[in-house]
């Protein structure tokens, strides 16, 4: 018997989803958004979708109609479209109620029994957008809205998402303004109508609206548009938006052109919105403090997220590595190139934060130190490739987990940049200093200006641009990096760029940002440990001496020798003769329990220490290129 035939005999519910074809869908579809409710926060969907007939002259599928909702989402790396907050679900026909049946295992796929001669079905929906972050992401508050189109809207099943085509419009509340990267005219008071697009553009295209929406020009076709509860939020003063410019020119620079006609910086600054950096092709998605500006000294560490996103239009966007490229959002990616994707990406966003200046070069070196520590600490490594990470988006859906350093989780953003890090410092290394990955990257990612569409690579495309520049052994290189287990990680680029890997008795400048922006004190590198100040432990380092003395993440110390907690008392107690031991009384729900730790007798935090006599890599590498 075939396979769905055997299926639908097991199940009356199970029905062939038709894999996505290049041919167009018959006609648009329209989809209404009438996200009014901002109290709540629920956004009311109707969609008009074309009925597809086949030569026959039967509705496709047999009677039925099957339509689908995103699921594979590509900036998530997942399946992790929120199927769970659709609701109400409901279909007509020339004004009578259609029966529907959801496929049993392929959640996101609808039947829709469609009567012979039926030429448009009309869908009805909610999109019940969380009103708390243990719901799942807030998209959505009193103030302010970040519309990802894919929560939105229904598809027809078995066409390629850039073959159908959709006449969207947006209901806002009362005197609020919106941006997208899709362009749009008011053509009533509150509702705005998008442009005609394909389905992939448009769920690549998210609406931010807000009451208080503010636009800075960064350049002739960048704009950063920002959001926020309170107008006070959105002045930024010139410094900071000539810092922000500065990341659009520095990055035109390292790729040399851009790939995409216009781009829009979706910020929105809010303490209710979860915190996100979502990329897109044309525009990104991000939410941030909402001091971002008016405490700008306070959140250094938060200023990565722009520069991250905006680089993703080339990485990620423009190129993708094929297997992470589908036809349709019902179609499972790969990520096996998530090292490139991301691990590069975070590489250029360390290093776009020094040239554009919105860290020091100082900060930049202390943010390199505490990753390159943390890897080298973590002992997840022994088992674990870096490679396998790639597939943690699937595997974890980003959820916490207990052991993270044992576990590993996505390593392949973070310890991926130390892997770049290397490949950019050899390449300057086997070429004299004349060729670096500056050069890659032009190459790789650069192309034509305005040009947004996607283009596939693989492993060995990215191996063929590194052999072009500086003759090596790149394969037998980056399959050992990416498949095999070891202690410690990849420092050979801190130490090629001039600098090892040191610790010191005091927090880095990077840290000490980090500590005040968080206010988590971290021991990782001298008892393995993270601590907020009501003794909240945030994470433990497998195998290290807080493992060892049996604390584990959400346990509170309550006491250090006897006295009640603080950090500066845990701090003073680790300073003493080599492997005496402290007394910490330690809570894990009702439990309280009086624990041995053991101490090294100093401080440890990692920081980066100029070799002599060795050219000084990194620092070129952060060095601005405008005006050079």
């Amino acid at each position: 018997m075939h396979e769905a035939a055997r299926d639908a005999a097991h199940d009356p519910d199970t029905f062939v989803i038709p894999a996505p074809s290049d041919c167009p869908y018959v006609a648009p579809l329209t989809l209404h958004v009438d996200a009014s409710d901002r109290w709540r926060g629920i956004l009311r969907v109707r969609e008009t979708i074309p009925v597809e007939v086949t030569g026959t002259g039967a509705v496709g599928g047999g009677g039925e109609v099957v339509l689908l909702y995103p699921k594979w989402l590509p900036g998530f790396h997942a399946p992790v479209a929120p199927i769970e907050l659709l609701s109400g679900l409901s279909f007509t026909a020339d004004g009578r109620q259609l029966g529907w049946r959801r496929h049993p295992t392929m959640v996101h796929a609808f039947a829709v029994a469609a009567p012979p001669g039926v030429e448009t079905i009309e869908a009805e929906f909610q999109f019940l957008s969380p009103t708390d972050a243990a719901q799942g992401r807030v998209i959505s508050s009193p103030e302010l809205l970040c519309l990802p189109w894919n929560a939105a809207v229904l598809y027809p099943a078995g066409h390629g998402a850039d073959q159908i085509r959709l006449d969207a419009h947006l209901t806002l509340p009362e005197d609020w303004s919106a941006a997208c990267a899709i362009p749009s005219r008011r053509t009533e008071r509150n509702r705005l109508t998008f442009e005609r697009s394909s389905l992939d553009t448009l769920i690549d295209s998210p609406v931010l609206a807000a009451r208080h929406l503010r636009t800075y020009a960064l350049d002739e076709y960048v704009n950063l548009r920002v959001a926020a509860a309170e107008p006070h939020l959105l002045e930024a003063n010139a410094a900071q938006i000539a810092a922000h410019a500065a990341v659009t020119a520095e990055a035109a620079l390292l790729f040399g052109s851009r790939p995409f006609d216009r781009f829009e910086m979706l910020l929105a600054l809010s303490d209710t919105l979860s915190t996100a950096g979502v990329e897109h092709h044309r525009s990104f998605e991000a939410v941030s403090v909402p001091g971002y500006f008016a405490e700008w000294d306070d959140h250094v560490t938060r200023r990565d997220t722009i520069p991250h996103e905006f680089i993703h239009s080339w990485n990620g966007k423009h190129r993708r590595g094929a297997d992470s490229c589908t036809a349709s959002f019902d179609r499972p990616i790969q990520n096996s190139l998530l090292w490139v994707y991301e691990g590069q990406t975070q590489y250029w966003t360390n290093v776009l934060c020094a040239r554009a200046g919105l860290w020091t070069t100082e900060q930049t070196l202390g943010a390199l130190a505490i990753n390159a520590a943390r890897y080298d600490a973590r002992p997840g490594s022994r088992w674990r490739p870096l490679l396998d990470t790639t597939r943690d988006p699937i595997i974890a859906a980003r959820s916490p987990l207990p052991w993270p350093s044992w576990q590993r989780s996505e390593d392949y953003y973070a310890e991926g940049a130390l892997l770049w890090l290397e490949v950019d410092t050899r390449l300057r290394e086997l070429s004299g200093d004349t060729c670096s990955l500056d050069d890659f990257a032009r190459r790789f990612f650069g192309g034509v200006d305005g040009d947004w569409s996607t283009r596939p690579y693989d492993i060995d495309e990215v191996i063929d641009a590194l052999e072009a520049l500086a003759a090596f052994d790149w394969r037998d290189f980056l399959l050992h990096a990416l498949r095999d287990t070891r202690d410690g990680t990849l420092l050979g680029g801190v130490e090629r760029g001039g600098y090892r890997l040191h610790y010191g008795d005091t927090p880095n400048a990077f840290q000490q940002c980090q500590e005040a922006e968080t206010g988590i004190a971290d021991f990782t590198h001298t008892i393995g440990l993270t601590v907020s100040g009501d003794g909240r432990v945030g994470d433990v380092l497998w195998h290290g001496a807080a493992f060892d003395a049996g604390l584990t993440i959400g346990a509170t110390i309550v006491a250090v020798e006897g006295r009640s907690f603080s950090v500066e008392r845990l701090r003073a107690a680790l300073i003493g003769p080599e492997n005496a031991e402290r007394e910490l009384l330690v809570q894990r729900g009702s439990t309280v329990r009086p624990v041995m730790l053991r101490i090294p007798g100093h401080l440890r935090y990692p920081c980066l220490v100029r070799l002599p006599d060795t050219p000084d890599r990194l620092g070129a590498i952060l060095r601005s290129r405008r005006g050079s």
